[in-house]
């Protein structure tokens, strides 16, 4: 008996602790992505829904309902349409992790539906 209580822990344990140290951290890059992910959605979606409002301007339906029609579902709550004049603002919250989050990441575009008469 060599006097050892334990195995002295080989190439592969070290690798595993590696593993689990680099765990954490590959988790948080991966959530980043996604947010980043997130927000690049939710700014193509307020752009598509700024566009319907300004559409439904011009043909004289409701901006601010076609806006929130362009929407998905999951986003409509998390979205305000706002009508001034020829112009409409459509501002979209992505889903995000962290609640805290959403609103630094919250999409804002606009569409004019031609010059004020």
């Amino acid at each position: 008996m060599s006097g050892r209580l334990w195995p002295v822990p080989g190439p592969r344990g070290q690798a595993s602790v590696e593993l689990l140290g680099l765990l954490p951290l590959a988790v948080l890059v991966a959530l980043a992505i996604g947010q980043l992910l997130a927000a690049g959605s939710a700014r193509e979606l307020a752009g598509n829904a700024a566009e319907a409002g300004a559409a439904a301007l011009l043909q004289g339906a409701d901006p601010a309902e076609a806006a929130r029609d362009a929407l998905p579902g999951w986003s409509r709550d998390r979205a305000t349409v706002d009508i001034t004049g020829h112009h409409v603002e459509v501002r979209v919250r992505p889903r995000t992790v962290i609640p805290l989050v959403a609103e630094r990441l919250e999409a804002h575009a606009s569409a004019d539906a031609g010059p004020s008469s």
